[in-house]
């Protein structure tokens, strides 16, 4: 197992309890805490200064380090509101990308360039997708190749402050908030508190109770039926596949380099299948073949990893690899909230620009 996949499995262990070395690391976590509430103070004072888009902006975010959904939620709220008459575009950070500087994503792009989860979302939705490292610099070269874009939806850019928004919205997933510290003692890029400022809270799958005052709502996740990394057009069902490992006595490796790796194995479980588990870190560039040793007659991984498998000779011809999409479901209610606040958004705006003529 590579190391940082190692180092990710320790951490979020870690991080579920407050343990010693979790009392050990709490020092650093006071640092961090005083390190973003004076970067917050800046921009409360004015002494750093948001950048507000001429259209509504919608933020999807979370606290608990590491993936919580945000990319399915996105995909899902870009083909909802597409079928309501807006017309989203997406900014992204796009980590993992080589290069930091802002450019529009295509969808025969290298996930080495623009990160994994970009491409994925472009392929997805076929809706506008810039990266940038600064949100509002995507953002910017998004309306300018897109002036039809009316509504800009922000994956991963809760703690982005430089770009104003309209609407937040927070992810929880099963970890909850984990041990209830900021970084590095426990997972959360801000206090717990942050929870009560959002306008929306997304509780994707069984979470433990939390509290806070803001709106909540229902996601949920499935997998659909897998298909071939090398021919995609050859699909089967989880359960015909399940089916074929007992008649043939296949043995399946299943592989994840997602933030919640255990999720997808207990999900491929819960279908029927066998696995022998390979966890991967988190955005896992494929760059050395994890599977060179795997003696599997299948090997099953999620989408974020296919679209940088596909980009590798080695990988993407490979007849072991089969693909199984996760399939997203978001409480209708969820978008309704959306739709308001950025059709109030956009009625704001259409007003002040008529006051400054």
């Amino acid at each position: 197992m590579p190391w940082r996949t190692r180092l990710q499995l320790a951490l979020i262990e870690t991080w579920q309890r407050r343990g010693l070395l979790a009392w050990l690391l709490s020092p650093l976590a006071l640092l961090y805490y005083c390190v973003i509430v004076c970067r917050r103070a800046l921009y409360a004072l004015g002494i750093r200064r948001c950048t507000r888009l001429d259209v509504p902006t919608v933020v999807i975010g979370n606290l608990y380090v590491g993936g919580t959904g945000k990319t399915p939620l996105t995909v899902e709220l870009v083909r909802a509101l597409a079928e309501r008459g807006w017309h989203p575009g997406i900014v992204s950070r796009g980590y993992g990308a080589l290069d930091s500087a802002p450019r529009l994503v295509l969808p025969a792009d290298d996930a080495r360039q623009v990160g994994d989860e970009p491409l994925l979302i472009v392929r997805a939705t076929t809706a506008p997708v810039a990266v940038a490292k600064q949100r509002v610099a995507a953002a910017r070269l998004l309306r300018e190749a897109h002036p039809e874009c009316d509504v800009i939806i922000a994956d991963d850019g809760l703690q982005h402050l430089q770009l104003a928004r309209d609407m937040e919205i927070a992810l929880l997933h099963y970890r909850g908030l984990g041990n209830g510290w900021m970084l590095p003692a426990g997972p959360l890029r801000e206090p717990r508190s942050r929870l009560d400022r959002v306008d929306a809270l997304v509780l994707n799958g069984d979470v433990p109770t939390i509290a806070g005052a803001a709106p909540r709502y229902r996601m949920r996740t499935h997998l659909a039926s897998a298909f071939a990394l090398h021919q995609p057009k050859l699909r089967i069902e989880l359960s015909s596949l399940a089916a074929e490992q007992r008649s043939h006595g296949w043995r399946f490796t299943a592989a994840a380099g997602i933030g919640a790796p255990d999720r997808f194995f207990a999900m491929l479980r819960d279908a029927g299948l066998v696995i022998d588990e390979l966890p991967l870190a988190d955005h896992f560039d494929f760059t050395v073949n994890p599977f060179s040793a795997c003696a599997a007659d299948r090997i099953l991984m999620t989408e974020k990893d296919a679209v940088k498998c596909a980009d590798i000779e080695a990988l993407a011809h490979d007849p072991r690899l089969w693909v199984v999409p996760l399939v997203t479901e978001v409480d209708p209610a969820l978008i309704d909230a959306v739709v308001s606040l950025i059709s109030t958004a956009r009625i704001s705006t259409s007003k002040k620009r008529e006051e400054e003529r």
